[in-house]
């Protein structure tokens, strides 16, 4: 493989009934970055039906160039035709790092076409760099346990890929200014040559919380204690109006179902205020919280982890500490006559 023949930052865009998914305008966010490094150009890679009005809000988020397929079967996402797409566009213009979003669909993606491709792909990565003297992308996750981050280098093999996890990015500011180059291209498909069918969507209308959206987030680790100490922070939470997540420990122990985790094998949250109530933070909940705007530590050991990545820090035990803020924080909402502001 002459991997001088392969340059340009790509990053699937994945998209939904018409909407772009948060995750795809995150990594042109760092895919501008990994561009501008290498001083390449950044594309997007848009597929599906009915697409190409999207293409300009790829290139105000970032992109130089948009490559589509804009074609009826692949209205619906499937391996088969997606990775057909991809696939063609790939050995045709041959990018040198290949960017998804670790979403369901963009894990799918990313195997099936490294596999076909025969290179290597970093699966669930929260840091991506470029080591310029060598040009080679450097993609890092938590591994062992989430208790060290390894950096993973695919040195012999193009397109450097990885799946990045949603809210680990930040996107950049929309410039409805920019202006970029448009490549349409064609495919061949048919619908009866597909070997799967959409049937149905069915979408979950389920009212679980969603701590990916929350403005305000509290989350307890194992230092609160016990169930009924837990409380405490859904007294908190009233008090604000905050959503109530936890890290792993808690949800093993059955204080929390799983889709309020936080951290490396639970959600990534960016929320405006970020409590960290009773969590020392380790590697594997921070990688999930670290980009909050404000992080508030609460920890009896002034030596915990947590207040490396906290905004502030309380040193002491929660069980004392909550009550008292949750009093001033009452008082305050009494003042302001409802509900605080966090904008």
């Amino acid at each position: 493989m002459n991997l001088s023949e392969y340059q340009g930052v790509w990053v699937f865009i994945e998209q939904n009934e018409g909407e772009i998914e948060g995750v795809s305008l995150e990594l042109l966010g760092a895919g501008r970055t990994l561009a501008d490094k290498l001083e390449v150009p950044l594309a997007g890679v848009l597929l599906g039906d009915g697409v190409r009005s999207l293409a300009n809000q790829v290139v105000y988020y970032g992109a130089d160039e948009v490559y589509i397929i804009d074609h009826p079967v692949l209205k619906d996402y499937r391996t088969e035709s997606y990775m057909k797409g991809v696939i063609e566009l790939a050995e045709k213009y041959k990018p040198e790092i290949f960017l998804y979003g670790a979403t369901p669909n963009g894990k799918d993606l990313a195997s099936a076409v490294a596999t076909d491709l025969s290179t290597g792909l970093t699966a669930d990565t929260t840091m991506l760099d470029i080591d310029l003297e060598n040009r080679l992308f450097e993609a890092s996750r938590p591994a062992f346990g989430g208790n060290i981050m390894a950096t993973i280098l695919c040195k012999k093999h193009r397109p450097q890929m990885a799946t990045v996890r949603p809210k680990v990015m930040k996107a950049l500011e929309v410039d409805h200014t920019r202006i970029g180059k448009i490549i349409e291209e064609t495919i061949s498909l048919k619908e009866e040559d597909m070997r799967t069918k959409v049937i149905q969507i069915v979408k979950d209308v389920s009212k679980k919380a969603n701590l990916a959206d929350a403005h305000v987030i509290i989350c307890g680790g194992k230092g609160m204690g016990d169930l009924q100490n837990f409380q405490l922070l859904y007294s908190l939470a009233d008090s604000i109006g905050a959503s109530v997540g936890g890290t792993r420990d808690v949800v093993e122990a059955g204080w929390l179902p799983h889709h309020l985790q936080i951290g490396q094998t639970g959600e990534t949250v960016t929320p405006k205020i970020y409590f960290a109530v009773g969590l020392s933070g380790a590697i594997q909940h921070t990688v999930g919280m670290k980009n909050s705007e404000i992080i508030i530590a609460i920890n009896k050991d002034p030596n915990a982890p947590i207040f490396d990545v906290a905004t502030y820090g309380i040193v002491g035990d929660a069980m004392e500490i909550l009550p008292k803020l949750i009093e001033q924080f009452n008082e305050l909402k009494n003042h302001t006559g409802g509900e605080l502001s966090y904008v």
